[in-house]
């Protein structure tokens, strides 16, 4: 995991939080999303919560060296932290990549 990420990570869900990190293919992401999710497409990122002190995140690794990743991470601690999609998660989102991507984070978050 980049240094940045365990960073990100010991601020959002704590440093007692155990998370693994993994980056799967396209059609690995496939898989597991139809097989957790019943939706039938390669998921950019998926996160699974798996007690209240672990987790895991699966970054498609069709984003591996790009910016887009950190925006990915972020939006999956954020689930992990229990926040679902809306305006909250939206701000703390933004707030985030603000500062780690200051100059283009509007650009970053808006590549979904």
């Amino acid at each position: 995991m980049k240094p940045r990420w365990l960073k990100l990570k010991n601020q959002v869900l704590g440093e007692k939080y155990d998370l693994s990190f993994y980056y799967a293919g396209s059609d690995e992401m496939r898989r597991l999303n139809n097989l957790y999710r019943q939706k039938d497409y390669s998921a950019n990122v998926l996160s699974f919560s798996l007690s209240e002190n672990e987790g895991e995140i699966l970054i498609n690794k069709n984003h591996r060296r790009s910016a887009y990743a950190d925006y990915l991470f972020i939006h999956s601690l954020l689930h992990l932290k229990g926040l679902k999609h809306g305006k909250k998660m939206d701000e703390k989102e933004a707030e985030i990549m603000q500062k780690i991507h200051p100059e283009n984070w509007e650009k970053i978050m808006s590549i979904s």
